[in-house]
């Protein structure tokens, strides 16, 4: 018999009341979190929303946007809000591995006059790490960064050290200024969850940072969840369930996005090289998951998935050459799809 023959799917264990008034406890610290973030941040309501459900969802996230627009800050505030470690990494074209994962140094004890190896801890041993316009630095820099987010450790030394957790990567990346950068590997961007993309705001709303960031106002930010709290809750997330439908939904639309694939709607077979892999799938699940819980259910909804679809497959989908003459972008591909397969 195969593997695949062998392997039975978990039966799902009824909801307890403690489990449910936990969901009703978390729907209420999100929103005590977002008025302290709302205290710091003007806007970027969708912003925050996407950069929680990769928190309680156990990913990372990718910030594309223009500098100026409060994305340093938004992750700082975030922090503070959920009293969790928080260290910022500019990201430059000098910058080393061990800049990021720590080294070690030799240190001699001054009794005895033995020396050893001493470990001194990188910013990456964090909560939450700010990776700073992470396509400035070399391949081999961003390199370090991927077992931490895969595996949530790094190897120094032959010697494999165990990350904080929760452990969360917020990356910013300028869309416009591409001189002395260097792209994100493919299999990077595969690892964050969303791919989350930061306007501008309204005209209200630079009138409220205006009036905010030149007259002296500093915001008292409270923390709202406890790091053991934040762990708790991050594994309540996968308790939620979700219907076979919603689950062939996202198969259908996962799939829907590669070329190659039998069927594949015309959209896809006009502007796409490669489509999403397997991991989008996952990451659809949790995410809307992660939406439903912060919603106040323990149940999967459509619009769940379809909340966090453009964000899990934006930056899964290569759009070929036509596409780009035609100045198509994925998050029109995405809509095309969510049209044709819903």
């Amino acid at each position: 018999m195969s593997q695949r023959d062998d392997f039975v799917v978990p039966k799902e264990l009824p909801w307890t009341d403690v489990e449910l008034e936990r969901i009703g406890h978390l729907k209420e610290a999100h929103d005590r979190i977002l008025g302290q973030i709302r205290k710091a941040v003007v806007g970027q309501d969708e912003v925050v929303r996407l950069t929680m459900l990769g928190l309680f969802g156990l990913g990372h996230c990718l910030l594309m946007g223009v500098p100026g627009l409060g994305k340093t800050l938004l992750v700082r505030t975030l922090a503070s809000s959920l009293s969790l470690k928080f260290r910022r990494v500019q990201f430059t074209p000098d910058l080393m591995p061990s800049d990021i994962t720590g080294t070690e140094v030799i240190q001699e004890d001054k009794t005895t006059g033995e020396r050893h190896f001493r470990f001194l801890e990188g910013p990456i041993f964090t909560n939450i790490l700010l990776a700073d316009e992470i396509n400035r630095t070399p391949p081999k820099t961003q390199a370090a960064l991927l077992e931490a987010m895969q595996e949530r450790q790094v190897t120094v030394g032959g010697v494999r050290r165990d990350l904080n957790a929760p452990f969360f990567v917020l990356a910013t990346q300028n869309p416009i200024e591409q001189e002395g950068t260097y792209p994100l590997p493919e299999a990077q961007m595969d690892r964050f969850m969303f791919l989350i993309n930061v306007g501008y705001p309204t005209e209200d709303e630079e009138r409220r940072i205006l009036a905010m960031t030149t007259a002296g106002y500093t915001a008292d930010v409270q923390p709202v969840l406890t790091q053991d709290e934040i762990l708790d809750l991050q594994k309540l997330v996968r308790r939620v369930s979700i219907g076979e439908d919603e689950v062939s939904f996202i198969l259908r639309l996962v799939r829907s996005t590669r070329s190659t694939e039998a069927g594949a709607p015309e959209v896809v077979k006009k502007w796409v090289t490669w489509g999403a892999s397997p991991r989008a799938c996952q990451n659809l699940v949790i995410g809307a998951k992660a939406a439903a819980i912060l919603d106040g259910r323990n149940k999967v909804k459509r619009e769940d998935i379809m909340g966090v679809a453009h964000a899990v497959l934006g930056h899964r989908i290569l759009p070929n050459f036509a596409a780009e003459a035609e100045r198509v972008t994925t998050h029109h591909i995405v809509d095309e799809l969510l049209k044709v397969v819903a």
